[in-house]
């Protein structure tokens, strides 16, 4: 009987040479690990002993803000005022002393002292740990002091009134609103623009002055919106006019006080074609 081919002895060859290799292959990849494992069970443990510590540190946190006796408002700060007073601060702002220093609500203080001590312009409400409030507060600066009757009305840069004293403040030049804004006989300009744009104006020509003329300024009298004078010291006067074109007005006004020094009554109302009369 004749034996296998070389065909055949030479694929049994193969085969038998593959074998190794195939059963080596399997061997290097080794078992799967179970499912259930060690590693896999202490995944869960992990994470639940991290969620643990946070919930733990949460409520640390909590209790340390709201609930610790060494982060409780103690004791409240002023400073910046000028005339008022720090007792009059602190009633106003209403800081309860001994609550946690967390729960105190900036903008309510805030809006509490605006509101009652109209004199405040701004005010910072800052919390110094571990048991301070702090009220940094800048006051309003009259820049004219209205006359009303036997009292004078503190008004600032922007128009606010905010203030009223039986003396005017020292330096300050007192506005006269002469021009009527109702009733029978008003001309319709002034009914238009109405007491507070009248005032507004008056304060805006002081804003406008040159720093030398501010401090000789001593009254400001507002007929209408168009018709406004100023009183400076010596008897001088100034006609302004309308609050319009203030820059050239007081150019053209610190160049008639320099060419006329002697001059009682300068009118820069048309700051193209200013004049000046009386010695």
């Amino acid at each position: 009987m004749a034996g296998p081919t070389t065909v055949q002895r030479g694929d049994r060859g193969r085969v038998r040479q593959a074998e190794p290799r195939d059963v080596g292959r399997v061997r290097r990849r080794g078992p799967r690990p179970p499912e259930n494992g060690p590693e896999r069970r202490t995944l869960p443990r992990r994470r639940a002993a991290l969620a643990l510590l946070l919930v733990i540190a949460v409520a640390g946190c909590g209790w340390l803000l709201y609930g610790s006796p060494w982060l409780r408002v103690r004791k409240v700060e002023v400073t910046g005022v000028r005339v008022l007073t720090q007792d009059e601060v602190r009633a106003a702002a209403s800081v309860k002393l001994g609550v946690p220093l967390v729960s105190i609500d900036a903008g309510a203080v805030e809006a509490r002292l605006r509101l009652r001590l109209p004199r405040i312009a701004s005010v910072g409400v800052v919390r110094s740990w571990p048991g301070t409030i702090a009220l940094e507060v800048t006051e309003r600066t009259p820049k004219v002091a209205l006359k009303n009757g036997g009292n004078f009305i503190e008004v600032d840069a922007q128009g606010v009134r905010y203030a009223t004293d039986s003396t005017a403040p020292p330096g300050v030049p007192q506005v006269e609103l002469t021009a009527p804004t109702t009733g029978a006989g008003v001309s319709e300009t002034n009914r238009y623009f109405g007491t507070e744009n009248l005032l507004h104006a008056a304060v805006q020509v002081i804003a406008d002055l040159p720093q030398s003329v501010q401090k000789q300024t001593q009254a400001i009298q507002v007929e209408s919106f168009d018709g406004i004078s100023l009183e400076l010291s010596g008897g001088r006067t100034v006609m302004w006019g309308s609050p319009q074109d203030d820059a050239q007005k007081a150019a053209s006004l610190l160049a008639l006080m320099k060419a006329a020094g002697g001059a009682k009554h300068f009118d820069v109302s048309a700051p193209s074609d200013p004049a000046s009369s009386g010695s």
